[in-house]
């Protein structure tokens, strides 16, 4: 039984979750900018984006594995399905990171990662029959061109990696994340042929098994493995803090998963949705982000579109609800 927020205790479980979730990931953030601007006493940064992926991931697997044997213990399910999810999952992050690592700010990599509707629009529209209306046009077109915004307001550094390389990584974050949204379908229908339901924890332990295991996969053909980890070594305050941002990130999803099978999943989407919000601006204001007239624009406007999103969401919700209590009555 879902508890309600407005009870004592209701509030108490969601003002956990809120807080889980805003402390991991805020501070997930930050460590992963601190991360990727990081450089090394010889001028090296930071560029092993496979191998990084392989610390988050195994996090990932041994605080969802724990939670998994404690919570809701061990059944066989489908492989194939959690593979291609995992798969592609670590692909958009890997895309992401790399992006920022080729020169895009944390602002408008986060931003422009808010802009997921857009394959999904155009997948639907070019294979499907799927029509939307002129609201959810305003609000992609706020979130995309706001980004645009931010990331054309501040000119690349000379000598400093091109930005273009970086956003065509963002770009392809995005593509696998519209992938990704068909992939989840099929893992839910996959569970369904066998009289199975998702389970949380096991979601968050068998998707991040198969992130790592690919991520080692192309960590090793990338040959990234034995100069990340010599990185690492020789520079142990960036291995600190990348422990701590693998850390963050999976505790930050446990408090995802708690939220979800305690609250609604539009109560965790809200939560979710107005922390990168937060993220945005924690960055430009703590990171020495500056920003002109141009950027604030760019800045309100994808906010501004991110919070237009999430309040429809919240209308329909209450539509759908009414419409099954009259259906009831």
């Amino acid at each position: 039984r879902i508890p309600a927020p407005g009870t004592s205790m209701g509030l108490l479980q969601l003002a956990v979750g809120v807080l889980g979730i805003y402390a991991a990931f805020l501070y997930y953030g930050s460590l992963q900018e601190d991360v990727l601007t990081y450089a090394s006493a010889t001028g090296e940064k930071f560029k092993y984006s496979w191998f990084l992926q392989i610390l988050e991931a195994t996090a990932n697997v041994i605080l969802g594995g724990i939670c998994m044997l404690l919570f809701e213990g061990v059944r066989a399910v489908p492989q194939v399905p959690y593979l291609i999810s995992g798969a592609l999952q670590v692909c958009a992050k890997y895309c992401t990171t790399s992006a920022m690592v080729f020169g895009v700010s944390f602002p408008v990599a986060t931003l422009g990662k808010s802009s997921k509707m857009v394959p999904v629009m155009i997948g639907s529209l070019l294979i499907g029959n799927a029509k939307y209306s002129v609201r959810e046009y305003i609000h992609v077109a706020l979130i995309v061109g706001g980004t645009a915004m931010v990331s054309m307001a501040k000119k690349a550094k000379p000598g400093s990696p091109s930005s273009g390389l970086g956003l065509c990584f963002l770009v392809a974050a995005l593509a696998c994340d519209g992938i990704v949204g068909g992939t989840q379908k099929r893992l839910k229908a996959a569970l369904a042929a066998k009289g199975m339901k998702e389970r949380n924890f096991e979601m968050q332990f068998m998707t991040n098994l198969y992130m790592a295991l690919t991520a080692v996969i192309f960590t090793f053909i990338m040959g990234e493995f034995q100069p990340g980890w010599k990185f690492c070594m020789e520079n142990p305050a960036i291995f600190k803090n990348i422990l701590q941002f693998a850390a963050c990130s999976a505790v930050g999803q446990a408090f995802i998963f708690f939220v979800i099978s305690t609250f609604d999943p539009l109560v965790c989407t809200t939560v979710t949705t107005t922390r990168k919000v937060f993220s945005v601006l924690y960055s430009i204001l703590m990171k020495g982000h500056q920003m002109n007239a141009q950027g604030w624009t760019g800045v309100s406007m994808a906010c501004g579109g991110i919070l237009l999103e999430l309040e429809e969401k919240y209308s329909k919700n209450k539509k759908h609800a009414k419409s099954n209590e009259k259906k009831k009555d």
